[in-house]
């Protein structure tokens, strides 16, 4: 039998290259002769310049910048001379992986170290920047960005406002002082596949604050900040962006691109297949299974995951589709409701969650050997 692998992470345990070899042992284990194709992927979120790396011939860059809490950390990108197109992970220096969970805080987080490393590709000849968007610690709607590049959030007081979370709901005006260069023939993508708009009960704050360490009440206040900056903008440029499809990206980072640096939104799962040509692989192959997974399959995954994308693909060239992950959080109905054929969990409740993250390595490639074997 011939397999296609596009599994994503399992966050803080296996990377998807560590996923995909997983699985690969469990088939080899079941089926000695099977044919294996694997493609590393991202829906735009952790393990985009992963992704990209596996993909195309690119140069790595370390730049000097600041973590969501404005601590000193160098963090890469990377580049393509050819194209003078430059890949940034906004996780990479706005990430919830650069702090302990105590330190969680979507009110007072920033994207300003992802705005220093935008600055510094253009500065190395980048005249198109792809941001993968995903996995932030961060609730600014990228004003943190913004004022890298020369934007000013200030008070009503005219004092210039620190470009964090809980200053959202401090803005009274904004002036924008970039120079004339800094976006000159420079185009800017926003890479994501979220659909949630800036604010509301599915915007960024309600949808994603939580788990960035945001309690009921400062969720409150997130989104009130959100709604302010939203209407200040409309007021002074009447630009309109709250509520377009994938806006609350990333702590509302896909709007504040869009707003502040004319970015335009590009489907992460579709652009991350793409590159990696799977509809060759699939039009020049009889495949039998495709194999997705991540970390946890949930109602979310529906929302725009790459497993939701996979399954998408696979319904084009009527190929079924099997899930592997850590958790499974949804029924076998919704399973099937999905579009996947199954569904397995690594997670045994007896053992524990910490046991299934240390061990998930040997738990994947057990699962998939006793599924293929019979």
């Amino acid at each position: 039998m011939h397999y296609l692998l596009i599994p994503d992470k399992f966050k803080d345990s296996l990377t998807a290259k560590e996923v995909i070899e997983a699985i690969t042992k469990g088939i080899e284990r079941a089926d000695p002769v099977a044919k294996i194709n694997s493609v590393i992927a991202s829906d735009g979120g952790d393990g985009f310049l992963e992704a990209i790396a596996n993909n195309i011939n690119s140069e790595k860059f370390l730049v000097k910048t600041v973590d969501p809490l404005a601590r000193p950390i160098e963090a890469p990108y990377l580049y393509q001379a050819a194209t003078k197109s430059a890949y940034i992970e906004l996780a990479k220096a706005s990430g919830l992986e650069l702090l302990k969970e105590s330190e969680r805080s979507a009110l007072k987080t920033s994207t300003y170290g992802t705005g220093l490393q935008m600055l510094d590709a253009i500065k190395n000849g980048a005249t198109t920047i792809y941001v993968g968007l995903g996995g932030s610690a961060t609730n600014d709607a990228g004003i943190g960005i913004a004022a890298a590049f020369g934007y000013t959030f200030l008070d009503k007081n005219g004092k210039a406002l620190e470009p964090i979370g809980e200053n959202l709901t401090k803005i009274a005006t904004i002036e924008n002082n970039t120079t004339d260069d800094a976006l000159k023939n420079i185009s800017i993508y926003a890479v994501n596949d979220v659909t949630n708009p800036l604010f509301g009960t599915n915007g960024a704050a309600y949808v994603y604050a939580q788990q960035k360490g945001a309690t009921e009440k400062e969720i409150k206040i997130l989104d009130d900040g959100l709604q302010n900056l939203n209407s200040i903008i409309e007021k002074q440029w009447s630009i309109h962006n709250s509520t377009v499809s994938g806006a609350g990206a990333a702590g509302g980072t896909a709007f504040g691109l869009k707003t502040f640096l004319n970015a335009n939104f590009v489907g992460g799962i579709d652009f991350l297949l793409d590159l990696a040509q799977v509809s060759n692989i699939l039009e020049k192959n009889k495949i039998d299974y495709i194999i997705t997974g991540e970390g946890k399959i949930d109602s979310q995954t529906a929302n725009g995951k790459l497993v939701k994308g996979v399954i998408q693909m696979a319904k084009k060239y009527n190929i079924p589709v099997i899930g592997i992950c850590g958790k499974l959080a949804i029924t076998s109905d919704e399973v099937l409701t999905m579009g996947l054929q199954n569904a397995f969990e690594i997670y045994d409740p007896k053992q524990g969650v910490a046991y299934s993250m240390q061990n998930a390595r040997k738990l994947v490639e057990n699962t998939i050997f006793e599924f293929f074997k019979t």
